[in-house]
Order: structure tokens, then sequence, then C-alpha cells
């Protein structure tokens, strides 16, 4: 019998789960002459309307290509896990002092000398428009037994991943 589809609730729910538990990801944006430009960001949170919390610099390339455009990419990935996420969505620079209150911990002081102090510091807030993730469906070690039976009898392997794909 066949996984039955998550439903857009589960699918939300874990999508949260997910980027929240990878933490990097590498974000994307347009450079003026049109290069996809990607650099590591640690995620804040996914908040409950669904928009994931970073912080930033204000005076930084990312920031003007997001002003420029605000269309961007996420892509998280936890290769022991076998776990991947890839967000497209539309980001925006907010200065949200109660905010930034919430998120700030004092890991970030290595970029941030002042903590919230620290001048320009600023959230780039990116709201999802599109989310995919896979993930193992029954654990690594099923999914890996399932590639090496696959791998001797010369078969494609069994249908391993889930991957579900949200519109937001």
């Amino acid at each position: 019998m066949a996984d039955e589809p998550m439903t857009q609730t589960d699918a939300i729910v874990r999508l949260k789960e997910l980027v929240e538990d990878i933490d990097f990801t590498m974000l994307t944006t347009q450079d003026p002459a049109g290069n996809l430009v990607s650099r590591p960001m640690s995620t804040r949170q996914m908040d409950e309307n669904g928009d994931i919390w970073f912080f930033t610099a204000e005076d930084t390339k990312k920031v003007d290509e997001v002003e420029a455009d605000h269309d961007v990419g996420l892509s998280y990935l936890d290769a022991k896990g076998m776990r991947f996420v890839s967000v497209a969505g539309r980001a925006r620079l907010v200065h949200d002092r109660a905010k930034m209150e919430e998120l700030y911990t004092s890991s970030l002081d290595i970029w941030f000398e002042d903590g919230l102090e620290t001048p320009g510091i600023a959230l780039l807030m990116v709201t999802p428009v599109e989310c995919e993730f896979w993930e193992p469906k029954h654990g690594k070690l099923v999914m890996a037994a399932g590639m090496l039976k696959a791998l001797v009898t010369k078969d494609t392997p069994d249908d391993t991943m889930r991957h579900e794909r949200i519109s937001c």
C-alpha cells in the first residue's frame, strides 16, 4: 500500500521542524549583473505565520540585492540525516526592536560586536511562496538498505524518500 501524502497542515508543521532543526541555509539572491549569489545564514525562527527570520547588517550586498529584487531562495541541507528543504520566497529588511530582542542570542555576538546596539543591525524576513522538502520515509537505515538492495539487484530503488511541495 502506498504512503498517503501529507495534509497541507502536517506538511507545514514538518517544514517548520526541518527549517528550525537544520538551522543553516544558503540564501540566494540576484546581483546587479543577474548572477545568482548564495551565502550561509543562520535561521533564528520560522514563526506562526510561516515567515523565516535571520539577523543581518544593513550595509551588505545581500541587503542591497534583496531591496532591488525581493525574490530569494533558501536551501537547507542535512547530509547525515538525508533531509533537504528548498524555499522560494520574498525577502524584506525589518527594523523591529521587540522581534530582535525575542530572537537575539549571545551566539550572534561573533557578527554583532555590540549585540543589539550594533549600528546597522536588522532582521531579514523571508515569506515563503513555494516550499519543498525531502527526507527518508522510514529512517536512514531503511533508506540505506533499500539503496543497497537496488545497487545489488540493479533495480530502481524503492520509493524511500518523502517529497512534499507546499504552496505557502
